[in-house]
């Protein structure tokens, strides 16, 4: 079985699926896919789970999306996740999409049913399941600084600090125009008490250190949705002289190597946990959402790390 698949073998799916020797039903588009740890976690869970199939990585480019997810619906997948860059994108491009996810404005698991694409966003609950295993805290007692506001990933964390009443949102975007604009469709769910002093609840600030020093001595969680970090050469999305002991700090790139943000976080005292239990638990979201019954999470905790 190849690493991944390209839109050239959706275009000949005949003869590349009559040479696997269990059917591909399932898979998670992106540009770029490689680092992608979903395949082996989603496998593991066909395998527990008794269902005679296989999902696949597929490296699909923006201007291949809309293709893609024909191709995919009419050679009978069941369904698909969405991964970098193309969670906003596909929410114009789907049958139908959930009323979370069109909150949110991304979509990160689709369901191929009855001929049409059902979209969903699994990334918004599956975070704070993650962050009540790795840190043992729940995200409406916590103050959030969140980077990388204004993509897939980050909307949706900054939808579920708004679900769950979190005391204190900070948004963050190289276009502060961005998070000022987001932070406007977030305000009706931060109108309530302040409980920690007279700060604003939401507050929109561009990614620079000197607008950070500030917001980040009252801040508990810092969790970075940008993409830096991916590749050891990317520059750390925050200073690293902002990162504190007093600091939870969540990336959402998945180990099992720590990115320079959680090593600069370690040095700092700071409480560090990787991607690897949001992508657990908004998988096993997925997979329940695909096949209608639990997911086996101890079978895909085991295959994320192993």
């Amino acid at each position: 079985m190849k690493t991944s698949y390209e839109l050239s073998d959706l275009e000949n799916w005949g003869k590349v699926s009559a040479e696997l020797p269990s059917p591909i039903r399932l898979g998670v588009l992106g540009y770029p896919v490689a680092h992608s740890l979903s395949r082996q976690m989603q496998n593991a869970a066909l395998e527990a789970s008794g269902l005679a199939m296989q999902y696949a990585r597929f490296q699909i480019s923006p201007n291949e999306l809309t293709a893609a997810l024909r191709l995919m619906r009419e050679h009978d997948f069941i369904g698909i996740n969405l991964t970098l860059p193309h969670k906003i994108a596909a929410v114009a491009l789907l049958d139908e999409v959930d009323e979370q996810a069109q909150k949110i404005g991304a979509v990160n698991t689709v369901s191929f049913r009855g001929g049409r694409s059902l979209g969903y966003n699994t990334d918004s609950e599956g975070f704070s399941r993650a962050l009540r295993e790795e840190f043992s805290v729940d995200l409406g007692d916590l103050r959030v600084l969140l980077l990388g506001a204004g993509g897939g990933a980050g909307r949706a964390i900054a939808w579920q600090c708004a679900w769950a009443k979190c005391e204190r949102l900070v948004l963050v975007s190289r276009t502060l125009a961005t998070a000022h604009a987001f932070a406007h469709e977030l305000a009706d769910s931060f109108s309530g008490p302040r409980v920690f002093g007279p700060e604003a609840r939401l507050e929109a600030l561009p990614s620079e250190d000197r607008a950070l020093r500030t917001a980040i001595a009252r801040t508990d969680l810092v969790v970075n949705a940008t993409p830096l970090g991916l590749h050891f050469s990317d520059p750390l999305p925050i200073g690293r002289a902002l990162l504190a002991p007093h600091l939870m700090v969540y990336d959402l790139i998945p180990g099992p190597a720590r990115t320079p943000l959680l090593a600069a976080a370690v040095e700092a005292g700071a409480r560090v946990a990787d991607g690897r239990a949001m992508l657990l638990h908004q998988g096993a979201l997925a997979f329940e959402r695909w096949f209608d019954r639990p997911a086996p999470i101890a079978a895909m905790r085991a295959a994320l790390s192993g």
